[in-house]
């Protein structure tokens, strides 16, 4: 077997990569046997090894198939990350935006907690992480501009207003894909403000990390000490630049790929809540739902569930484009 030593420096793999080292042991002794048996004549004891050694070899099939799942299940792992930033910024529409994006993360994160995953606003109306078995899975198609067409509490004239904001999911790995240049970022510290008491407002605890070569930047206030909140925000950073890399390779392939939800791309427009018509409806798979306020409610399973159908099979529902 390749890899064997690698194996064996692996915690989940190295009590089976020690049962297979002496199989193959044990392997060469019968191995041995055969050639003695074979030059003494002794045919019965040529016999017993080679059964011996076919029974070995089985039990080395066994091994590899364990190791192989083992492995299998650990790249899955590090494709379906537990840990996350969920991301929504208001975007066209002015104040009307800024209610939806608002709606939105409060809609993910009745989600969440439906679904028992944790949950902590890293920024007010804007950031949220998301930690939980399932969860990256579940939101990772949310990424994209989200529409909303309603009558604004503070249109007299009952006109429709048409306001957008953009979601972004970002996946936190264990094994980062992404090393960041020092020379390539730019920290800066300010006091954090906002709730929290007077260590908060008197104390440079709020970090903002700009990556120069991209522009990104991240601002990080949740956590009461510098060096924790410089850590929360140079691993969103690395989350923002592996998403931007997977972005343009999404592109590059997406005529070519199966199943294909968009592109991933953040400036996608991927659904429309029409709240007068009680429908949301997402373009890429055209298909629709109806009771917006259960689904803001974070009632969210028949979406989640009818992108993963779509992605495993490729089939599209019935939805009139609007």
């Amino acid at each position: 077997m390749e890899k064997l030593d690698e194996y064996k420096k692996n915690h989940k793999t190295a009590y089976l990569a020690e049962m297979y080292e002496k199989l193959l042991k044990d392997e060469q002794e019968l191995l041995i046997m055969v050639k003695e048996a074979e030059k003494t004549g002794d045919a019965s004891m040529k016999e017993l090894a080679e059964i011996d050694i076919l029974a070995l070899a089985e039990q080395k099939k066994t091994i590899e198939g364990q190791i192989k799942t083992i492995i299998e299940s650990e790249k899955e792992e590090e494709e379906m990350p537990v840990e996350m930033i969920l991301e929504v910024r208001a975007a066209a529409g002015g104040d009307e935006a800024a209610i939806f994006a608002r709606e939105l993360l409060e809609m993910y994160q009745r989600y969440a907690e439906m679904k028992g995953w944790g949950t902590r606003v890293l920024e007010e109306g804007a950031e949220m992480e998301v930690k939980g078995n399932g969860a990256y899975e579940a939101l990772r198609y949310e990424t994209g501009v989200h529409r909303i067409q309603r009558i604004p509490a503070t249109e007299k004239m009952g006109r429709v207003h048409t306001s957008t904001a953009s979601v972004a999911i970002l996946p936190i790995r264990k094994k980062s894909k992404f090393e960041i240049n020092p020379a390539d970022i730019d920290i800066e510290f300010s006091r954090a403000g906002g709730k929290g008491g007077q260590n908060v407002n008197k104390v440079e605890t709020a970090v903002r990390v700009i990556h120069k070569p991209t522009g990104l930047w991240v601002r990080a206030t949740a956590e009461r000490s510098q060096s924790k909140n410089r850590e929360t925000a140079m691993s969103i950073l690395r989350a923002k630049l592996e998403v931007l890399e997977e972005e343009r390779e999404a592109k590059k392939h997406s005529a070519n790929r199966k199943g294909q939800i968009g592109t991933g791309d953040r400036s996608e427009k991927i659904r429309t809540y029409n709240v007068l018509q009680d429908r949301i409806t997402d373009h890429r798979i055209k298909e629709s739902w109806h009771n917006i306020e259960k689904i803001f409610a974070g009632e969210l399973d028949p979406i989640v569930d009818a992108l993963q159908k779509y992605k495993e099979t490729g089939v599209a529902g019935n939805a009139r484009e609007e």
